[in-house]
């Protein structure tokens, strides 16, 4: 059974026993008064420790927050409910002296998992006996805080990883689970909750809404969004790869001294240790009736370590792409053929599992990270499972107005911004320790240690987003994001947008405009977003040869006490993906994927 384990804090020495026997006394009572003064001052709430906040939740109510992991989601959801429960530590109680975490399931994930049968169609009995331990999150992926942090910290944590739910580990016990309604009684007094003074100041005048009462419009700012909302969206898509630039045949040279200095620098494709996929197939939709298109896109990232053990580090994540590939074809042939739900939709996590295990089967030795995604353009979503240190950005374009408050450049004056490319979201990576990254992998035999650096695609991090009309997509390798800080890959969109005139003078009102009047430059992104892709992959390995900068690796090097400077040479993949609100005419592959390449070679 897995178990948290936490690092005990230093213990201090006496103060005393350091102290000089000639300290001025009335110097020494001054001090120790001042202190005294500073621990009567009130705390601000965001530095009181989370051990305050657990014992005032447990002192005004206690619920043991636990299930077995042999129950129901019938059960799961009775006790969620009775309880008043936003999450429950899944245990096993074979030992009822002692009871083991194994996982943790929360409300949202029972909600997610009854959305999830529904569209399957299954029954609600069947939906309703589904035990939890196959729903919950593995104990080896619970995301925890500690006693002696504080709520500051905590809230930061649970708003960064959009948590509702986070166990508080005491030694290797868990001692609570803080809620985000526990952060928000906190702040607040018992005596402040009732009686009439309470219920007349904060309650009365707001209590009720009246028969006439009715949605406001959308801010103006996201009508002409609104407007297209049910209109499908297009991906024109470019990809650049660019090996590691001391790469040769037989190896890679540690630096230019290495590598030699009279040669070029690397640039043949097929030396690189990256491999990705871009194809579209027809599928049927979450419904089940009706077929649509559907565009799946992935990267993968060779581990080089395997060079020493004699394995070429390009085998495992060549196969792992190249059958995500071959299972859509497949998927796609059956469902002309056959129908029904065996060729509905397949998930990242689903199709990446499906690749690992024909990559397994053909014993292709070796290891690598993984991003899969898939683009949804009818619900506008991009689905994605990412293992390790490769994943995806959204950059979009938000109206000046409505950045104002935000964060936001201000190194351009404010009469000069028509708009403002934020970076709008950024997927979470899965490391085991600095530049450690967990990985989908083979050795020949089961890997049973639960330590290890190997996970399976349900381990992955997956998730959802949100897409509108103009974004900019970013999937790529650790090559561009350990060189090139997200900022910076924001800004070089940008340049690229306003070179293309995507974005002119106008601003976005004058896009937005171009828009509602039909005109689009939909054939012009499909020829130009190829060379997008490939000024973020020279920019990435100019970085990477760069000793004088600070690069994201770097920076990251130092916080975890290793002396770095300069960037960090490596294999850079990227897929540029520019949102369109019309499929391109030009620039497509013979299986028919709304894709341009930037070298015009099938995907590899």
């Amino acid at each position: 059974m897995f178990q948290f384990r936490s690092l005990s804090s230093a213990q201090h020495e006496d103060a005393s026993a350091n102290q000089s026997p000639d300290v001025n006394l009335s110097e020494t009572i001054a001090e120790r008064a001042s202190g005294e003064e500073e621990q009567s001052m009130p705390k601000r709430i965001s530095e009181i420790k989370i051990s305050e906040v657990l014992k005032a939740k447990h002192t005004t109510r206690w619920v043991e927050p636990v299930i077995s992991k042999d129950a129901t989601l019938r059960e799961a959801i009775l006790v969620c409910i009775e309880g008043k429960l936003s999450g429950m530590m899944v245990v096993d109680q074979a030992d009822a002296t002692d009871q083991k975490c194994v996982g943790l399931i929360t409300s949202r994930d029972l909600l997610r998992i009854m959305a999830a049968s529904i569209k399957e169609g299954k029954s609600s009995e069947d939906i309703m006996k589904q035990t939890v331990t196959k729903q919950m999150t593995p104990i080896n992926q619970v995301i925890y805080g500690r006693p002696d942090e504080t709520i500051g910290m905590c809230r930061a944590i649970m708003a960064k990883l959009g948590i509702k739910c986070l166990p508080i580990l005491g030694g290797s016990r868990v001692e609570g689970i803080l809620t985000t309604r526990d952060l928000s009684d906190f702040y607040v007094d018992a005596k402040d909750r009732g009686g009439k003074r309470n219920y007349l100041t904060d309650v009365s005048g707001r209590v009720g809404l009246t028969s006439d009462t009715s949605m406001a419009e959308p801010p103006m700012f996201l009508r002409g969004h609104l407007a297209l909302s049910h209109a499908p969206l297009y991906l024109n898509v470019g990809v650049a790869e660019y090996p590691h630039p001391f790469k040769f045949e037989t190896g890679v040279g540690g630096n230019r001294r290495d590598y030699g200095h009279g040669q070029e620098l690397s640039s043949d494709p097929e030396l690189s240790e990256d491999a990705y996929f871009v194809k579209e197939v027809e599928l049927l939709d979450e419904s089940g009736t009706d077929m649509q298109n559907v565009l799946y896109m992935g990267v993968a990232d060779g581990v080089g370590s395997w060079r020493e053990y004699g394995v070429d580090p390009r085998d495992f994540s060549h196969k792992l792409m190249e059958e995500c590939g071959n299972v859509l074809s497949d998927a796609s042939a059956q469902c002309m053929v056959q129908g029904g739900n065996e060729c509905r939709m397949i998930s990242p996590a689903e199709l990446l599992a499906q690749s690992y295990e024909i990559t397994k089967e053909a014993n292709v030795i070796g290891s690598a990270t993984a991003c899969v995604g898939l683009f949804d353009s009818v619900r506008h979503q991009l689905h994605f499972s990412n293992i390790g240190d490769s994943g995806i950005i959204v950059l979009r374009h938000i109206d000046a107005d409505v950045a104002g408050a935000l964060r936001r450049d201000r190194s351009t004056p404010k009469v000069e911004r028509k708009s403002d490319l934020r970076i709008a979201f950024v997927s979470q990576q899965q490391l085991k320790s600095f530049n450690h990254p967990f990985q989908m992998g083979w050795t020949g035999e089961e890997i049973v240690e639960k330590n290890s650096s190997f996970k399976h695609a349900k381990d992955s991090c997956t998730s959802s987003v949100h897409i509108l009309r103009g974004d900019i997509i970013i999937m790529a390798t650790d090559g561009l994001f350990d060189n090139v800080d997200i900022d910076d890959i924001a800004s070089i969109a940008l340049e690229w947008e306003q070179e293309n005139k995507f974005i002119d003078g106008a601003g976005i009102n004058g896009r937005n405009k171009r828009w509602a009047s039909g005109k689009s430059l939909t054939e012009l992104s499909a020829r130009a977003i190829p060379s997008l892709a490939d000024i973020l992959c020279q920019k990435a390995r100019d970085n990477s040869l760069d000793s004088s900068i600070d690069s994201p690796f770097a920076l990251l090097a130092k916080e975890n006490d290793i002396m770095w400077s300069g960037g960090m040479p490596d294999d850079c993949t990227v897929i540029a993906m520019h949102v369109v609100g019309q499929p391109s005419q030009s620039g497509l592959l013979e299986d028919g994927a709304g894709i341009r390449l930037l070298s015009n070679e099938s995907p590899r």
